[in-house]
């Protein structure tokens, strides 16, 4: 059965009182007697695994081995788009 808070309308004071889902709690407060009203509270979340912001925790030598590796792949790729983009000049001695 869930646990409910419920607080005096009068005095403030919050009870926590545990009964079911369909079940209604009507009693008055036990220090003045003014009737209780449900307090409603946010549920906690919780975020379990990796991935979930920025932050998270991981080793830092993984994240520099990636970010090295991308790195690396980048000028490999600019080397070779480099060397294709350039035509051969054909030698003067040749020509001649």
């Amino acid at each position: 059965m869930p646990l409910y808070d419920y607080a005096c309308t009068r005095c403030g004071r919050v009870r926590e009182v545990r009964h079911g889902f369909d079940e209604t709690f009507e009693a008055p407060c036990e220090s003045c007697g003014a009737p209780l009203r449900r307090v409603f509270n946010a549920a906690p979340v919780l975020f379990k695994g990796s991935g979930f912001y920025v932050t998270d925790s991981r080793s830092s030598s993984a994240a520099g081995k990636t970010e090295k590796s991308e790195k690396v792949e980048k000028t490999e790729k600019a080397d070779t788009t480099a060397k294709a983009e350039k035509p051969e000049k054909p030698s003067s001695e040749s020509a001649a």
